[in-house]
């Protein structure tokens, strides 16, 4: 593959991962999978693990068999730039819910960042209706929790 084939293959996949996480969130995490997740909703911030952790451990885990169908098959080498966007996203993921909105991961040092803040609104909305936006990097909901954000951070 060629490196600008790379290139965009991962930059699709990574921009792919919002509406699939959204929905991921929304019927397996709020559905069948909302034992696990409720942890998560619960957590008080002093515990360093949660029930819900189990599913970036499943879903890293899906992306790791990828890239190793990827490496060892040529004709599923396209799983290689695939999985390289996802675990982008992955990061980004993880930097913005557990080191900025939750502070699970000290990252940011107790410094503020505008955009940022817009989204641990989102989040924060997320958990005090249990519903929508399900979102991470672009939280779209339903009319009355964007309402709520923008009257928040105006």
């Amino acid at each position: 593959m060629a490196p600008t084939d790379f290139a965009l293959t991962a930059a699709a996949s990574f921009v792919a991962m919002e509406p699939i996480t959204a929905a991921t969130h929304r019927w397996v995490m709020h559905g069948v999978g909302s034992r696990l997740h409720r942890s998560h909703h619960r957590a008080s911030g002093d515990t360093r693990w949660e029930d819900n952790d189990v599913f970036p451990l499943v879903f890293a885990s899906i992306v790791m068999l990828g890239f190793w169908c990827g490496f060892h098959r040529d004709s599923l080498a396209w799983l290689v730039p695939v999985g390289v966007g996802i675990t982008m996203y992955g990061a980004a993921y993880a930097i913005v819910h557990d080191g900025y909105i939750h502070r699970r991961v000290d990252i940011f040092g107790g410094r503020r960042h505008r955009v940022l803040d817009r989204l641990a609104d989102a989040h924060r909305i997320h958990h005090l209706h249990n519903g929508a936006p399900f979102g991470m990097l672009i939280p779209i909901g339903h009319r009355a929790s964007r309402e709520l954000v923008a009257d928040r951070v105006g």
